[in-house]
């Protein structure tokens, strides 16, 4: 197998199943080494039967590709520590990283408990800043030996943490800190070689297809425009050398769309150059909301 990723070591965390899986398969038909994590955990968190990760390791290797599972938590410390020393003492280096495992625990504000919002923040955003972390300090030694990685980072936002989604307040706050955390990423570890780039697909997954069942489900004939697999390629560009100069940056992609999302950045402006009378400040204020865009709606906020 020879492609853009040939020869680089990939983890993809979240691999056994979904958007994860189709990363990993990608990025193995591309010529990759592939670390497939995955916890095996049903759609809640909770434990599953089955190892998810080995099924898509054997799919990798029954296609010609090299993979090896790992089942460790990686929203602990050690487990995200033993998920960067898997590739490392399998295959000997680490070249990208694509942070992609969570689930949900949906709930209205006012009925979301603190331990569901707990739990989507760990497996979201400490899950994504634990591997990143590790990650990261393998490949600032790599600079220290003498060593200069041509290193890659891609984290899984959403729509939902660009633009907030009724229901999903802990799954929008969290994948919003995952950009915040790719940004500062990118700007920390480019001395080291390190791209760090995030993606807000849209696509069938365990996690959709029942929140969004009307939009989800897979046409009778045509192009399947909610196939996980459409937002794969994009993944494995930023995931390879090719996609040099290109970091710090979110990018939505769904069916065969793909943009560039630009995030918040200022607008209409007055500066008085002195303390403002609240009278004052909310005079200028709509004055400024009259000029500025009309932000995008928030995804279910038209319902009920």
């Amino acid at each position: 197998m020879t492609g853009v990723a040939d020869g680089r070591v990939v983890i993809v965390t979240g691999a056994g199943r979904g958007l994860g899986r189709a990363h990993a398969l990608a990025f193995a038909a591309e010529g990759a080494r592939v670390v497939v994590n995955d916890l095996g955990v049903g759609l809640d968190g909770t434990p599953g039967v089955g190892s998810p990760a080995g099924r898509v390791v054997a799919e990798i290797r029954a296609a010609g590709g090299e993979a090896v599972a790992h089942g460790g938590d990686i929203a602990t410390s050690a487990g995200a520590a033993s998920l960067v020393a898997a590739a490392l003492d399998t295959y000997g280096r680490l070249d990208t990283l694509v942070n992609n495992a969570g689930f949900l625990r949906d709930r209205m504000l006012v009925n979301l408990d603190e331990d569901e919002w707990d739990a989507v923040m760990r497996v979201h955003l400490k899950g994504h800043f634990l591997p990143l972390k590790h990650a990261a300090a393998h490949w600032r030694a790599e600079v220290k030996a003498g060593r200069a990685p041509c290193a890659r980072v891609v984290n899984t936002s959403s729509g939902a943490g660009l633009l907030g989604s009724v229901g999903q307040a802990n799954y929008s706050a969290a994948k919003a800190g995952i950009v915040a955390l790719t940004l500062v990423a990118a700007a920390e570890l480019g001395r080291y070689g390190v791209q760090v780039n995030a993606i807000a697909p849209a696509a069938r997954t365990r996690m959709t297809e029942r929140t969004f069942a009307g939009t989800m489900a897979a046409p009778a004939a045509g192009f399947d425009a909610m196939a996980p697999e459409n937002v794969s390629p994009l993944v494995v560009w930023l995931g390879s050398t090719v996609s040099a100069g290109v970091t710090g940056r979110v990018f939505e992609a769904e069916g065969g769309r793909i943009s560039v999302m630009e995030g918040w950045r200022r607008g209409p402006t007055a500066d008085k150059g002195a303390r403002w009378t609240p009278a004052e400040a909310g005079e200028t204020a709509l004055k400024l909301l009259a000029e500025a865009e009309t932000p995008g709606a928030v995804y279910g906020a038209g319902a009920g």
